[in-house]
């Protein structure tokens, strides 16, 4: 296989008709004969790319391309997927091997990398360093974020939260532990639980002690078992 004129459109290396036919060892008319054949297996922008008007204009201003070509008003670029279909259907040995060195040498195209020097790798490390250093505050300060909002509405549904039943049961057997405890007379009883009562929504700002907040209820233990009558001295 003869060195190829290396052409390049939109970035991927491609073969001219002539060249794929010489690379392949075949005529320009079997290329032609077997994309003609096989015309509904081929699409344009995978298998090859057809220049016309001013792009094929173009091409011949940047391109040396054969004589015979310097008058067609139509010119099929192909690519490495294209070249391959070409292959199976020439179904040789030869041109299988070409397809191969095509694949390796030529599709291929291996970039010069140029070693950097001593200072070039220190700034690219520094560089590095401070974006990883730069992404680091940013997740911290996400995370920060978070929390706080997590916070936020934990708070909030702790404000929400009132008493379940067996909270509001134990806030029942307290209130009457001290009403026991201040009073002896059955009978003066009952005023001392409306006005216990009374003082505790009052105390709480609730409208029934059985909308006192969860995270009130040891507050209100303590208030109650404290309590002391008005006109009790």
């Amino acid at each position: 296989m003869n060195q190829l004129q290396p052409i390049v459109l939109n970035g991927q290396r491609v073969l001219t008709t002539s060249q794929l036919a010489e690379a392949y060892g075949t005529e320009n008319e079997r290329i032609q004969i077997n994309f003609n054949r096989n015309k509904d297996r081929y699409k344009e922008g995978k298998h090859f790319h057809l220049l016309q008007g001013d792009e094929l204009k173009n091409f011949k201003a940047t391109y040396q391309i054969d004589n015979q070509l310097k008058y067609s008003t139509k010119l099929y670029l192909w690519t490495e997927k294209g070249a391959w279909l070409h292959a199976k259907s020439l179904n040789t040995d030869e041109a299988w091997d070409a397809y191969e060195k095509l694949v390796d040498e030529y599709y291929r195209i291996k970039e010069n990398v140029v070693p950097l020097s001593k200072e070039q790798a220190l700034v690219t490390v520094l560089r590095t360093t401070a974006d990883l250093v730069e992404q680091q505050d940013l997740i911290v300060k996400e995370q920060h974020e978070i929390r706080k909002l997590v916070s936020q509405i934990d708070n909030k549904v702790e404000e929400q939260i009132t008493l379940d039943h067996g909270e509001q049961r134990r806030i029942q057997k307290c209130v009457a532990a001290r009403v026991y405890e201040l009073c002896d007379d059955p009978d003066h009883r009952p005023k001392l639980f409306r006005e216990l009562y009374r003082e505790i929504k009052d105390r709480f700002a609730v409208a029934s002690y059985r909308d006192l907040k969860r995270r009130d209820m040891l507050q209100a233990i303590n208030y109650i078992e404290n309590w002391v009558p008005r006109k009790v001295s």
